[in-house]
């Protein structure tokens, strides 16, 4: 029997060459000497990175595994992908990541529905520090995720600092994008509340800038947007990662290390400015925050001894 030119399609397995593809593979050489040129490349930094869109055949088998870090992101179509004897099923909006292993493991597009992905391989010295604080393991399966904008924006600048080639600021610039990158799958409630609530924290930091001399409670920022205060703490941590009082104080701090690096305003009177009545506790607050204490910072950073 003679198969179809269909069916001989079907059974074609392919890498990549898919049509509008972008790929980039870096030489082993470019991270050879990175001991001795730049350490912060050896911590984790990308090897491989590509777009495939509806990628027909599309088939990898790794019978020793990978050592890098493998992560796709399918935004279109339909993948799998197995490691050892488990089979996970990927779809639309879905993401997984594969840790460096010696596990057999493969991955493939679907047939009648060929994923569209961006991809990327990283490795490094501490890549399985990496995977562990990040708790990476081999059994995680695809997430689930909101269209990705931001991921894929930022994917984008990755792949065009490499385009233009390997120089250190190059290099340095993808490799630190690329914490951005995945920070944005592993922690979406830190990018993708809501807008309302976006707009609220947005409004709350910008008033809190505005009246850095005054005091406040949590009860007050949440009144301002009739919200009760536990509502509000959280929304406002789920967008910043700390509680909105904890906010309110660490742009005071900030805001008195500008006053005691850029003038000489005493330390008795930048406490005031600052809505502290208590120079002693604004010290032992600065100090918890900063490590050092405002002399000391003052001392540091100004050449000044007040």
């Amino acid at each position: 029997m003679t198969l179809s030119t269909a069916d001989n399609k079907r059974k074609k397995k392919v890498r990549d060459g898919f049509e509008g593809q972008k790929l980039i593979s870096l030489p082993n050489m470019i991270y050879k000497n990175t001991d001795t040129v730049n350490a912060l490349l050896n911590q984790v930094f990308i090897t491989h990175i590509g777009y495939f869109p509806k990628a027909f055949s599309h088939f990898r088998e790794r019978r020793k595994g990978c050592e890098d870090n493998i992560f796709i992101y399918c935004i279109s179509g339909k993948g799998w992908y197995m490691i050892d004897k488990k089979r996970y099923e990927v779809g639309p909006n879905q993401y997984f990541q594969i840790p460096a292993t010696t596990s057999y493991i493969k991955y493939a597009a679907d047939q009648d529905q060929p994923w569209t992905i961006f991809w990327v391989h990283f490795s490094g010295k501490e890549i399985n520090a990496f995977n562990q604080a990040l708790n990476i393991t081999l059994g995680d399966g695809p997430q689930q995720v909101h269209y990705n904008e931001k991921g894929i924006q930022i994917w984008n600048e990755m792949y065009r600092c490499l385009e233009m080639g390997y120089s250190k600021d190059n290099l340095n610039n993808a490799n630190m994008c690329l914490y951005y990158f995945l920070s944005t799958f592993l922690y979406p409630e830190q990018h993708f509340t809501g807008n309302e609530d976006k707009g609220i924290v947005r409004e709350t930091i910008v008033f809190m800038r505005s009246e850095l001399a005054n005091k406040f409670t949590v009860e007050d920022f949440s009144a301002r947007h009739k919200l009760s205060a536990s509502h509000f703490s959280s929304l406002f941590r789920q967008s910043t990662g700390i509680s909105p009082m904890e906010y309110f104080i660490q742009l005071k701090i900030q805001q008195s290390c500008h006053l005691l690096y850029s003038t000489e305003t005493k330390i008795k009177e930048v406490a005031i400015s600052l809505g502290y009545d208590d120079p002693y506790y604004f010290s032992r607050l600065f100090k918890k925050i900063m490590g050092i204490s405002p002399k000391q910072y003052r001392v540091i950073n100004n050449g000044l001894n007040k």
